[in-house]
């Protein structure tokens, strides 16, 4: 199964080292590992970073063929600081590569020879001017692609009808408690937060076939075929969660693709995450004995 993957890939710089991450790469990497043809439209400037980002993309697993390098822009970071407490904050500066992606004939060409089955996207890539532009170019270019909408709001980077736009796009969206509820409130500032009501109402009036809400190590929410259920996650020793939440939208849309019973993905789904969350680092080693382990436990 073909899927694309638009969006950012950047550094997250941290004082002593960096790391290379964003969702759409994490994305990629783990759904290449699911046994999936991922083709990654995103790009890097033309320096240093732009350079070690090709070299660890390709390191992955992953086709740069459609990874355009942008001259006299800067590759796309993330500068991480943390507080007193340990809670780190990100400041992205744009404009940075990945915002200068295009959409050229020899991109196209290289699409169209795949062809792609799904278009996963994020709101990051998407926050730039112009940059809503891609994902409705490629709705043109091939009519009747479902699409997979990761929200991964970061501060200062999305606006609401943004979010309204890109939802009503997608046939599959994807986001967490916390977004859920930021979401409820620009819609109904003095009402009282049900996780269920929200999910109904958002997919009604972007006629969005299902909506997955991740709930932590709880687990997740999916809303799909009119039904809304609850799928507990799995006890693990969390070494961190960079990453987990992108591994568990591989595994979930690779579910939807195999077209397994909600219960049998969203259970697939929380091995996945729980599995990347045990382990350091945004895209991690796992062995998928690991997952079969936690599914039989449970």
């Amino acid at each position: 199964m073909s899927i694309l993957s638009a969006g950012e890939v950047l550094w997250d710089v941290f004082a002593h080292r960096e790391l290379l991450g964003g969702a759409p790469l994490n994305f990629s990497a783990m759904a290449s590992r699911l046994g999936h043809d991922v083709t990654l439209l995103t790009a890097v400037g033309d320096d240093d970073r732009g350079l070690r980002a090709l070299t660890a993309i390709r390191n992955l697993g992953l086709s740069t063929d459609c990874v355009q390098t942008i001259p006299s822009v800067s590759s796309g970071a993330a500068i991480v600081t943390t507080d007193s407490e340990g809670n780190a904050s990100y400041r992205i500066d744009r404009p940075a590569a990945f915002d200068g992606f295009q959409l050229d004939e020899q991109t196209l060409a290289r699409l169209q020879a795949l062809p792609p089955s799904w278009l996963y996207f994020g709101t990051l890539a998407q926050a730039a001017p112009g940059s809503p532009a891609l994902i409705e170019s490629l709705r043109r270019r091939f009519p009747g692609l479902p699409r997979f909408y990761d929200i991964n709001l970061r501060e200062g980077h999305w606006n609401f009808p943004l979010v309204q736009r890109l939802s009503a796009s997608a046939r599959v969206l994807k986001l967490n408690h916390s977004e859920a509820e930021l979401l409820h409130r620009h819609l109904h500032p003095l009402c009282t937060f049900s996780l269920e009501s929200f999910c109904r109402e958002w997919a009604a009036a972007h006629r969005i076939a299902t909506i997955c809400v991740t709930l932590g190590g709880e687990g997740c929410a999916i809303l799909s075929e009119g039904r809304f259920q609850a799928f507990p996650g799995f006890s693990v020793k969390v070494a961190d969660t960079v990453g987990a939440g992108d591994a568990f939208a591989a595994a979930l849309l690779h579910g939807i693709i195999r077209r397994w019973p909600i219960e049998q993905t969203a259970r697939f789904a929380n091995a996945v995450g729980a599995t990347v969350a045990s382990q350091p680092g945004a895209i991690p080693s796992w062995d998928p004995a690991r997952v079969d382990e936690l599914i039989a436990r449970s």
